[in-house]
Parts: C-alpha cells; structure tokens; sequence
C-alpha cells in the first residue's frame, strides 16, 4: 500500500483570497477529487492531508480544517497543518494535481 500525502487548499477544495488572504472559512470542496482520494483510501492507501494553513499567519486553523474534511466527506489516516510556505516544490516523487486528477 502506499502512502500519499495531499494538500487540501486548491487540491481537494477551492479557497478564496481576499484583501491579500486566503479566506478558509469560504472554502468550498471539489467533491470530485475528494471521492477519487476515498477511493485510495478505501483501496487501503494511507492518506495524509497537509496543508500550509497558518504556515505565514501563525494562526491555528486545526479545528476549522477538521471541520470541513468531516463535512465534506474525506476519508484520511492523518491531517497535519503548518506545511513550510513555497512557491516551487521540487521533489522526485511530487505530482502536480492537474495531472493526478486529469483535469
């Protein structure tokens, strides 16, 4: 089985800026992703949200974040916050979700 570690903002959901911040609070859910995600889940995949959420700001997003995976369905092993804030990832085993999700 494998373990696949997936961001949460502009992955499985689509999350607003405004005034030159992200507003979680209006994130809605791409309900599509999210079942292709359960589905490695239920295949036995170990799934592992993590998010930069409060990486810049410093806040504790954790139970607004639980929150929503539990209203929008996601199925998980772990859910982890403060992911370092970048913009390019290089990484040998990093697949860019246009091309995970094939859209």
């Amino acid at each position: 089985m494998l373990k696949y570690m997936v961001d949460i903002d502009h992955t499985i959901c689509d999350t607003p800026r405004i005034n030159n911040a992200w507003d979680y609070t209006k994130s809605t859910p791409i309900q599509s992703r999210i079942q292709i995600i359960n589905s490695l889940f239920e295949e036995g995949h170990e799934i592992h949200y993590w998010t930069a959420r409060g990486s810049g700001s410093g806040l504790d997003w954790t139970d607004l974040t639980v929150k929503q995976l539990s209203d929008w369905g996601c199925k998980y092993t772990t859910v982890s916050l403060k992911k370092p804030s970048y913009d390019v990832w290089i990484d040998d085993k990093a697949i860019n979700d246009k091309a995970f999700f094939n859209d």
